[in-house]
């Protein structure tokens, strides 16, 4: 008798809004992500009781060129504004082709749900940024919900030449009130002041809140961070590799309201934490690859400072009084 489990539809190919092609990955016990092929955008990503965990604008358009707001954007081949590229680059409003043969991934044998995209150089593309590249982007929905994007682009040109770039996966998390929320993790760090001029402090507090508008850019940061929201009782987890920096960034009021595709108050429910590298770019000689990995995970947690990984406090109290707690407050003053 077959398991129930193989005729399961771990990948799905249709259509999303304004008749724009998504992929829908979906997992046994419940949770989905879906990605768009234009931008390589994750638009969505569920646990396994339906709880949407990215935020997406109210005002986001689906209309190309226009990039959606919200969700997972590429920012490719840089973040920010420099030089005559357009802001944030242009992998976020490109449409990517799915992969039929890409080289070979670490490949975990449990992950069914996951898919392979590529973008590769354009001609009006070249004309602005003149450099051969491949950029290939798997997107994987773990059998416990957890999200993984893992990013390698490699320079293809044969005309000797380096390229560099800067990078981030933009990520948009949803939140209950940006007000209850608190990131740990990057404390007694330098940042960079996008509202300041780019100039550098140390972080002085032993958490990051927010109550007002924030765009930071963190360097040398460690590869796990944790977004507290103590509304939900719920901990985002945030692990990185080939991303050394890290950004920081809610509009508030007064800036929201001046952003077309965001609501005004959209800002109190969404929280931007990037795995990115901009500091300093990175460099590829021809022939050369470049490998960035994020994976995003939620575990349940309350409001408490100095815990940044709240799933080993869990195990540890499980492992103590033989059963787990029903939340993180079992063990929280």
């Amino acid at each position: 008798m077959a398991d129930a489990a193989d005729d399961f539809k771990y990948v799905e190919l249709c259509k999303g809004i304004n008749g724009l092609d998504k992929v829908v990955l979906r997992e046994v016990r419940g949770s989905s992500a879906e990605v768009y092929l234009y931008g390589a955008h994750v638009t969505s990503w569920k646990n396994d009781h339906g709880d949407e965990l990215l935020f997406v604008s109210s005002k986001a358009i689906f209309k190309p060129p226009k990039a959606i707001r919200g969700g997972i954007p590429i920012c490719f081949p840089q973040f920010g504004s420099h030089g005559t590229l357009e802001q944030h680059g242009f992998a976020r409003n490109r449409f990517w082709n799915i992969d039929t043969s890409p080289p070979p991934f670490p490949t975990n044998t449990t992950n069914r749900a996951f898919v392979d995209l590529i973008l590769k150089p354009s001609d009006e593309d070249s004309k602005i940024w003149p450099h051969s590249y491949e950029f290939r982007l798997r997107v994987t929905l773990g059998p416990g919900g957890d999200l993984m994007l893992t990013s390698r682009i490699r320079n293809t040109g044969l005309d000797g030449k380096p390229f560099s770039f800067t990078f981030a996966y933009h990520t948009y998390f949803s939140v209950s009130d940006i007000s209850e929320v608190r990131v740990e993790g990057l404390e007694t760090l330098d940042y960079l002041d996008n509202l300041k001029a780019r100039e550098r402090f140390t972080e002085q507090g032993d958490s990051i809140t927010f109550e007002s508008e924030m765009d930071k850019v963190y360097v040398s940061t460690p590869t796990k961070i944790a977004i507290l929201d103590h509304e939900k009782k719920r901990t985002f987890v945030l692990r990185k590799d080939g991303l050394p920096d890290a950004v920081v960034w809610n509009p508030w009021d007064k800036k929201a309201k001046s952003i077309p595709d965001l609501g005004d108050d959209d800002y109190k429910h969404m929280l931007c934490v990037e795995a990115a590298c901009i500091e300093k770019s990175i460099t590829l000689k021809p022939g050369e690859e470049w490998k960035g990995r994020q994976e995003l995970s939620t575990v349940p947690s309350s409001y408490c400072s100095g815990q940044l990984d709240p799933s080993k406090v869990l195990e540890a109290y499980g492992s103590l009084t033989g059963r787990g707690p029903s939340s993180a407050k079992d063990f929280c003053p």
